[in-house]
């Protein structure tokens, strides 16, 4: 799950609708795909098993063609700026990415066959890769271009749809945050567990950001303390890297939570050190 690459040259399909549903706080395991789309190394996937799976999922992916380049990246615009990702088949039609932001005339995609998995294209970039040719069939010398796009929209009111940038792109595109990028759900859960949606009614409220600029130096420093093999630097990533996530969704803690949240947290801090550096035996 999360934001992975593909293990083989066919899974692409399910890869791209699953990074498309992380944008709108839905988690799903690409193997689950898949099975749904009945996906196979010999014919990989076309846009009616994707949106097969994405019925699964109470997400709706419909087609839309274009001819003109302009037109195309206009209509490519209009669901991005709606915050709805899209599907793109590229290569000639021979590999799906998602689309999930444009910005600053760059766009940020997710391509399963990347190391990194996000990429930051320009428009130049992306209609090259995007662009179909097909042979007219009246005219064999006359060559059509065609711009195919399958925004994937929910059926249902999403409260956790991520706000991605390219600062936030180039973050995780770094080497040292490809971990995070792989355990993206799992981040997602536990934070949701502790903290909640950003709404317009949302009062009395404050972010992540502010609830460690108060106790993570305390949390921290209690757990190294109870754990003394912690390290002290692998603690306050992991921290950091909930302060990304929260941020990228929008959570926020409300003001009556303050201290479960110091607790949740604490604990979690507390089970990642045991599991990284084991526990020693407590005498009776």
């Amino acid at each position: 799950m999360s934001i992975s690459t593909q293990p083989n040259l066919w899974q692409c399909g399910p890869f791209a609708l699953k990074h498309a549903m992380v944008t709108l706080g839905i988690f799903a395991n690409e193997d689950d795909i898949t099975r749904v789309t009945k996906t196979r190394a010999s014919t990989g996937t076309d846009e009616m098993q994707l949106a097969r799976a994405a019925r699964t999922y109470d997400c709706a992916m419909t087609m839309i063609r274009r001819h003109d380049p302009e037109k195309a990246r206009m209509e490519l615009m209009k669901y991005l700026r709606r915050g709805i990702p899209l599907l793109v088949c590229v290569d000639e039609w021979n590999h799906w990415i998602t689309i999930v932001k444009s910005e600053q005339g760059q766009f940020i995609i997710l391509d399963s066959q990347d190391k990194a998995v996000l990429q930051i294209l320009t428009w130049r970039q992306l209609k090259k890769m995007w662009v179909y040719h097909e042979r007219d069939t009246h005219d064999r010398e006359h060559w059509e271009t065609i711009y195919d796009l399958h925004p994937v929209a929910p059926r249902f009111r999403v409260t956790t749809k991520a706000k991605f940038s390219i600062a936030r792109a180039k973050f995780l595109r770094r080497f040292e945050n490809r971990k995070l990028a792989l355990l993206w759900d799992k981040y997602v859960e536990d934070l949701l567990s502790l903290c909640r949606p950003r709404t317009h009614l949302s009062r009395n409220v404050f972010s992540l950001g502010e609830f460690l600029r108060r106790h993570q130096e305390m949390i921290v420093s209690q757990v190294c303390f109870w754990h003394g093999d912690a390290n002290r630097r692998e603690a306050n990533k992991i921290l950091n890297n909930m302060h990304f996530v929260a941020d990228t969704y929008g959570l926020v803690i409300h003001d009556v939570d303050e201290k479960r949240t110091i607790a949740g947290i604490t604990s979690l801090l507390t089970l990642w050190a045991a599991a990284e550096y084991g526990v020693d035996d407590i005498a009776l």
